[in-house]
């Protein structure tokens, strides 16, 4: 039997997705019988769009999907997101620059193992996702984060960017709208990192997967087409789990420079071939299709985020910006630190995070997960009486 001084080194330095650790264990405890209200769950709560599921289910009469097909993803599904990019973003690329890949998270893996070297540095704007640091490191890279709070929206700005450069700097991870801020940047302040990016010879890695879930005013612009000398070094990763909630068909894409792509795909020819041709196909139906789906999910989210953010507001001790996108809000509770509630007090978000759990039953993830101690992530994406009756315990825990 293997020892944990056997395991590598590289395995043993990466953390454990804190948001897919709080959801397991709010998952646990519903099925023991606690009433678990769990708030870190980050996909949509609504059944994948029947057009699709049945697209899927044509595709399992097809004998031609039970074989390999190409890595770098079915040419019908490639042509489908470069014309689905270009509708929904503006962004004219070929086929031949998009690469199929098991979710947008191995994409993410995938764009820092194309582009970085051991030691090579990127930029990366905190409050992050908790995959960004690692798959960064995974790399070799060193991820150098850049502090933003909710007094600049969660935004970062050009002056800071340029503060953190070093002549190991290789790229930038920018993101609008934001996992777990909800932030959406303004057109301007992406022309502005994007031309700053271009000059500086450094290249942008966008995660661009909740593009179609923004709120009130705000608007989703992509990098490389409002700042297009940026574009020749950018690298976007997207999918359909978000928009088209199908978190668990595990389909993403990258889009980018020809030797990028080319360099990714030789990778997942070793990682994992082709991406399940089923949910290629399904893929497929989705880009092709009508974004009805994602308009009514939308509603039902704006929706949600109001009670949401009007609900924190209302427990003592709790300060929440209001997200423009994705869906979740992410509340300063320092606020709650270091105080007595009902006999027990919490020094950190992360201990603050075990406390709920245990005392009132719900699941929030500690900011410490996204270089963000003090604060935590909530999602919204549950259903309206979930939300009111885990803020409600909430409320009455923090009176």
């Amino acid at each position: 039997m293997m020892t944990s001084s056997e395991v590598s080194q590289r395995a043993v330095s990466v953390a454990e997705s804190a948001t897919l650790a709080i959801t397991s264990k709010a998952k646990a405890l519903r099925a023991a019988g606690e009433p678990v209200i769990g708030f870190g769950a980050g996909e949509p709560d609504f059944p994948t769009p029947a057009y699709i599921v049945d697209a899927a289910r044509v595709a399992l009469e097809d004998p031609s999907n039970f074989r390999y097909t190409p890595a770098a993803g079915l040419p019908a599904l490639r042509a489908a997101v470069a014309a689905k990019t270009a509708r929904d973003s503006g962004l004219v690329i070929d086929a031949s620059q998009v690469m199929i890949t098991n979710g947008g998270k191995q994409a993410v893996y995938l764009a820092f193992q194309s582009l970085i070297d051991p030691g090579d540095e990127v930029l990366l704007p905190a409050p992050y996702w908790v995959t960004y640091p690692e798959a960064i490191r995974l790399a070799d890279g060193v991820p150098v984060e850049i502090p933003t709070t909710e007094t600049t929206g969660f935004q970062v700005t050009v002056e800071q960017l340029e503060a953190a450069v070093t002549d190991r700097t290789k790229a930038l991870l920018f993101v609008s709208p934001s996992n777990p801020t909800g932030a959406v940047y303004g057109r301007e302040r992406i022309v502005e990192i994007g031309r700053w990016a271009a000059e500086r010879g450094i290249w942008v890695v966008t995660d661009e997967i909740y593009e179609h879930l923004v709120y009130g005013d705000a608007e989703f612009f992509s990098l490389p087409v409002v700042a297009p000398e940026a574009a020749g070094r950018t690298i976007v990763v997207n999918g359909v789990a978000k928009t088209y909630a199908m978190t668990g068909w595990r389909v993403g894409w990258l889009i980018g420079p020809n030797d990028v792509v080319a360099a990714a795909t030789r990778l997942q020819s070793h990682i994992s071939s082709n991406v399940a041709n089923i949910s290629q196909r399904a893929a497929i139906a989705a880009v092709e299709g009508p974004l009805d789906a994602v308009a009514e999910m939308r509603v039902a989210f704006d929706r949600r985020r109001q009670t949401m953010v009007r609900l924190l507001r209302e427990a003592p001790g709790v300060y929440c910006a209001e997200p423009e996108g994705a869906f979740y809000a992410f509340p300063d509770l320092r606020g709650l630190l270091d105080r007595d509630l009902h006999g027990r007090v919490a020094h950190t978000t992360m201990e603050l995070a075990a406390l709920l759990l245990d005392e009132i039953k719900i699941a929030v993830v500690p900011g410490e997960a996204f270089g963000a101690p003090g604060y935590a992530r909530l999602s919204f994406a549950l259903a309206d009486e979930d939300i009111e009756e885990g803020l409600t315990r909430l409320i009455d825990f923090t009176t």
